[in-house]
């Protein structure tokens, strides 16, 4: 049997927080990953001790369509991830974290599906035992739970925001992005409710359609872009995240205008850096962290009793006013 000195030696942490690890000790404070490297080596390890105790736990699995480099990037998942592992500690939950393309034949009670997926992708999540909820993704036409933000609603409180400081040059900076290994194309939601939007209000103008990967350099190149060859430029553009805006803000005043004297710009998500950035971005606050919660939450409760049919739940959001709009007496 390993001894818990092994279990330190590979997990890279010393032999008291592994002893205290595996005894499940309250007034013990380290982070969720560390806690991950201490079971994954006694489990390699064949810890028996462990391996007992773990049998008392639900084990659920978290399947990331995001790697770490892609969560950098654009910080939306990366904080849906964090608030599934806080939930999961916080009810002693043992979480599987599994790539798609590497998933294990651990059994697991259940299964969050985190990203966009493709319908051979779903049908690979499919086969996995247990429960299914896909997070992000809704995909309750073929009878499975889902976990979806309010886009609509989203984009509602975008236009009257634009429309009530009396724009009317409004343009989107929609993200483009694929799913893994199959590069099946994935239409932006909010480009759709945001061109339904404005074609109702006669203001839609398909010239003020920009695209960029979700990256601050997806959103700096096609803004740079764009103003490089169009002189009528917009005075409010949407991003569809934090990320394309904070790019996008920076080609603005690269090309010597200000935001929002010559353009406001609101972006999508209330990243971290969202409140950081110059000017502070004005945003659509999509509750990440909580999303996650909610996600654990509902898995085990559809564990316990599955509904007769699919059901999907829609999160609101919020409009959070900063200086990279008109409004900044109400920014802060």
């Amino acid at each position: 049997m390993a001894t818990i000195k092994d279990i330190a030696d590979k997990a890279g942490v010393s032999p008291a927080t592994v002893s205290r690890v595996l005894n499940y000790d309250p007034d013990l404070s380290v982070g969720q990953e560390t806690k991950q490297k201490i079971f994954e080596a006694a489990e390699s390890l064949n810890y028996t001790k462990h391996k007992k105790k773990r049998r008392e736990q639900l084990v659920i699995r978290l399947v990331q369509w995001h790697d770490t480099a892609e969560e950098l990037a654009d910080l939306y998942y990366l904080a849906i991830r964090l608030g599934i592992e806080k939930k999961a500690e916080e009810l002693n939950i043992l979480l599987l974290k599994e790539p798609l393309d590497q998933l294990s034949e651990t059994t697991a009670a259940g299964t969050i599906a985190l990203g966009k997926f493709d319908p051979k992708q779903i049908r690979l999540l499919e086969k996995l035992a247990g429960t299914l909820l896909f997070v992000d993704t809704n995909d309750t036409i073929h009878g499975h739970d889902s976990l979806v933000v309010d886009f609509t609603q989203s984009i509602e409180q975008v236009i009257d925001h634009f429309i009530q400081e009396k724009h009317e040059k409004i343009a989107i900076l929609s993200g483009i992005e694929y799913t893994k290994r199959s590069n099946y194309e994935i239409a932006d939601p909010r480009f759709k409710a945001f061109k339904e939007r404005l074609t109702q209000l006669k203001l839609y103008r398909e010239n003020y359609h920009l695209q960029g990967t979700f990256t601050v350099e997806g959103g700096y190149q096609a803004m740079n872009q764009f103003l490089a060859k169009e002189n009528d430029y917009p005075t409010a553009l949407f991003a569809s995240s934090d990320a394309l805006a904070i790019g996008a803000m920076r080609a603005i005043q690269e090309h010597g205008l200000s935001i929002p004297e010559d353009i406001s710009v609101i972006g999508f998500n209330d990243v971290s850096v969202a409140k950081y950035v110059s000017p502070a971005l004005t945003t659509i606050r999509v509750y990440t962290e909580w999303m996650g919660e909610l996600a654990v939450l509902t898995l085990v409760d559809l564990i316990k009793e599955q509904p007769p049919v699919s059901k999907r739940i829609v999160l609101a959001t919020e409009l959070i006013l900063r200086q990279s709009t008109l409004k900044t007496n109400e920014s802060l």
